[in-house]
């Protein structure tokens, strides 16, 4: 289960390569947040559950 805090790992796409993103928010369809790493790193994002690979971390407080 992803939660708030988490950092997790966004599969490429055709507009972007993977990267990390920390999760702030939680939703039915998608997880909102912002890019830690790479070109879009400190954007806000919306992915859904299907572009994440997997979780490798948590925010520390």
């Amino acid at each position: 289960m992803i939660a708030p805090g988490d950092i997790v790992v966004i599969s490429a796409g055709d507009d972007w390569p993977e990267h990390l993103f920390r999760v702030e928010e939680v939703w039915e369809d998608c997880v909102g947040g912002i890019a830690l790493t790479g070109p879009m790193a400190g954007a806000y994002g919306q992915p859904e559950y299907d572009l994440i690979v997997g979780v490798v971390g948590k925010e520390d407080p």
